[in-house]
């Protein structure tokens, strides 16, 4: 059997690589993610790799159908595929994290259908179902609507609704839900998603704290992310569909996780106040989880895990408290594995920032190609981040005076090539917003302002007449023009860099001959109206 791990170097596809590495059905592994992890050390050898970026963005319909179409190419001959990729941070950047998480699955279930795959295994979440007031148990025909104050939750309940279109499509469909995944090797990764940077880990260590502050009213369970990837493994070889619970008994209330992060004292707090003070330190960055993660603790249901263990014959080896335990002690020490997202902590707090929190300019910033981000560490963030920006500003005040000049020539023979081009550019300037929030870079929205108030200014200039000049066209097209060609180069510099940001290079040598296109039609306007620019009025 062949199987393709999409999200392979995570935390949940580090703990399947071990788990189909001594699988006898499983003969060839397929990894696909979007920064590579040290393939000479276990269990990332298990596999052969392929690096994709299921959240890349595209400048049009031909760049989608390339993304989809690279995608296909690494899953053919492949039988099943287990789809684990998400993104829980940067949670400030909402437009990058449902590109990855609800059309990233969308990519996935169109690259199996053309590759003739036929077998998904998909990641979702107890955080898909609909919210509860209490504590009964529900099994997998619980409505999965979400809890939509929770990115996380919102995403996974939209992410359910593809799996349905692509199970009416007629494609076998196992939907995992899983509760809490802990364990021993995810301790730095998981610090990195839910605490930031501020709070030194050494104080999460069981027995620590004198007294522990929870919700009032919070229960949660966990799994052991050994016990899930085993859920996992027997649903791949088994060729079970449908939806499966996964978590491990007891559920823990607040006097069961205090008894093990502290002594057994903690403080009930209402989650009504709690929620402005968690609000707060997220806004300043003093923890890396957001409110909407307190939302969903108190409403998700308790799960009902009867059909894993009668239909797969899954049962956890490791207890709530004994998984409760162990990663709080792997979050003291920041332990890792040798993949990207799940590298182990080097120091506290320089290698404790959440994703897209890393400071600008930092020289003592982590220095490997694993370094968690989307820039590798060969590539200065901020200068590329500068450089970025200043194209968007450029695209901005391109797009504005285009569309002025589209609709001031509305009924002459300049209409169409302008209004084509105008569109073209407003494309450009969204993919180029997306690209920046996709490398998870300032945007410097500052910027495009003032570009587009000068651009508003710049509409005052008459060229000596109330009402205008012929020579207006003219200069109009050679301001674009001009304009067209910086773009030209920008294209091109980022093809050039687009092998180290892991982005298609095809993308960016089309835009480049789109810009080349686009400078060839400003000459031809310009030639048309040269002409009759200077002539003279004698009427």
């Amino acid at each position: 059997m062949k199987v393709a791990i999409i999200g392979a170097s995570g935390h949940v596809g580090t703990a399947l690589l071990r788990a189909l590495g001594d699988e006898p059905q499983v003969d060839d592994i397929v990894g696909i993610a979007r920064r590579l992890p040290d393939v000479t050390r276990d269990p990332y050898r298990a596999a052969r790799w392929e690096r994709i970026d299921i959240a890349v963005p595209t400048a049009d319909a031909a760049g989608e159908e390339r993304a989809v179409a690279r995608l296909a190419e690494a899953l053919v001959g492949v039988d099943v595929v287990v789809h684990l990729a998400w993104l829980i941070q940067p949670n400030r950047n909402r437009e990058l994290l449902r590109r990855t998480n609800v059309d990233g699955t969308r990519r996935v279930v169109a690259a199996m259908e053309r590759a003739g795959v036929g077998r998904l295994v998909c990641a979702s979440s107890v955080g898909a179902y609909s919210g509860v007031r209490d504590d009964d148990r529900r099994d997998e025909s619980w409505p999965t609507q979400g809890i939509r104050s929770s990115h996380y939750s919102a995403d996974k309940a939209d992410q359910e609704r593809v799996l349905d279109d692509a199970e009416a499509r007629g494609l076998s469909v196992a939907r995992v839900r899983p509760a809490l995944v802990f364990d021993g090797y995810a301790g730095a990764q998981i610090t990195r998603l839910f605490v930031g940077a501020l709070v030194p880990p050494r104080l999460l260590r069981p027995g620590t704290l004198p007294i522990l502050p929870l919700p009032a009213g919070l229960r949660m369970q966990v799994v052991h992310g050994d016990d899930l990837a085993d859920a996992y493994r027997r649903i791949v070889v088994g060729g079970a569909d449908g939806a499966f619970n996964i978590a491990t008994e007891p559920v823990l209330d607040a006097e069961a996780i205090a008894a093990i992060v502290d002594h057994g004292r903690h403080v009930p707090v209402p989650p009504a106040a709690l929620r402005p003070l968690l609000h707060a330190a997220w806004r300043l960055h003093a923890v890396a989880a957001d409110p909407g993660w307190l939302d969903m603790a108190m409403r998700v249901p308790v799960m009902d895990t009867a059909r894993a263990r009668d239909e797969l014959g899954w049962a956890p080896s490791h207890g709530a408290a004994e998984t409760l335990r162990e990663v709080l002690r792997a979050i003291a020490d920041g332990t890792g594995t040798a993949s990207a997202p799940m590298r182990p902590r080097r120091r506290w707090p320089h290698d404790q920032l959440p994703p897209g929190d890393v400071p600008a300019g930092r020289s003592d910033a982590p220095t490997t190609a694993a370094d968690g981000h989307r820039v590798p560490v060969g590539i200065d963030r901020e200068l590329l981040g500068l450089y970025l920006s200043d194209h968007l500003t450029g695209a901005t005040a391109g797009v504005a005076r285009i569309r002025r000049m589209a609709t001031a020539v509305a009924d002459t023979e300049l209409s169409p090539d302008l209004g084509r081009i105008a569109g073209e550019i407003a494309a450009e300037r969204t993919f180029l917003r997306e690209l920046i929030s996709g490398l998870e870079l300032r945007r410097r929205p500052y910027r495009q302002a003032v570009a587009w108030l000068a651009e508003r200014a710049g509409r005052l200039k008459t060229n000596g007449r109330v009402t205008g000049s012929p020579m207006t066209p003219v200069l109009e097209l050679e301001l674009m023009r001009s304009a067209v060609i910086g773009k030209l180069g920008g294209w091109e510099t980022l093809a050039a860099l687009a092998p180290d940001l892991g982005l298609p290079v095809e993308t960016f040598r089309d835009l480049a001959d789109r810009a080349r296109a686009q400078a060839a039609t400003f000459e031809e306007l310009h030639a048309r109206v040269l002409p009759d620019a200077f002539r003279r009025d004698d009427r």
